[in-house]
């Protein structure tokens, strides 16, 4: 095994049996130390401000090293979302109404894909073979199920 590695053989061994270095042990206590602050910051500070929390506990240590080793433990910070309404707050507002003109005047109600549909007193456009729902009358790709409404 040692010839094909190049190596002496007690090189080799006392490789084995050597201790880590002081930098690596030194990490490794770090390691712990950041996942504690990561943990008690809520995960929500990046490399600086774990750097300043670090400091204020006596543990002094570079952001780049900081970054390293965050990055070894796979630590990532929290981020903020921009705040997203999902709902509509005034329910009773009026939806638009399609303007009728504009669509019939576009295709001539030759049988494009910009017919209007006339379904229950309501003028309703298809566009791009899609499923429309209006009221009780579904209109799927680009047929309606009412025969009327082909007219």
């Amino acid at each position: 095994m040692c010839q094909v590695f190049g190596v002496s053989r007690s090189g080799y061994y006392n490789w084995i049996q050597h201790e880590p270095s002081d930098r690596k042990q030194s990490d490794e206590r770090l390691k712990l130390e950041i996942k504690v602050a990561h943990i008690r910051t809520r995960e929500t500070y990046g490399t600086r401000r774990l750097q300043t929390e670090l400091a204020e506990n006596g543990i002094i240590v570079g952001r780049d090293r900081l970054a390293r080793l965050r990055k070894e433990l796979r630590l990532r910070c929290k981020q903020k979302r921009k705040f997203r309404a999902t709902t509509n707050s005034n329910s009773c507002a009026k939806s638009a109404e399609p303007d009728v003109r504009s669509y019939s005047t576009k295709s001539g109600l030759g049988g494009g894909p910009d017919v209007c549909c006339h379904t229950g007193g309501m003028v309703v456009p298809r566009w791009h073979q899609r499923c429309l729902y209006v009221r009780n009358c579904r209109l799927r790709h680009g047929r309606a199920h009412d025969k009327r409404a082909d007219r």
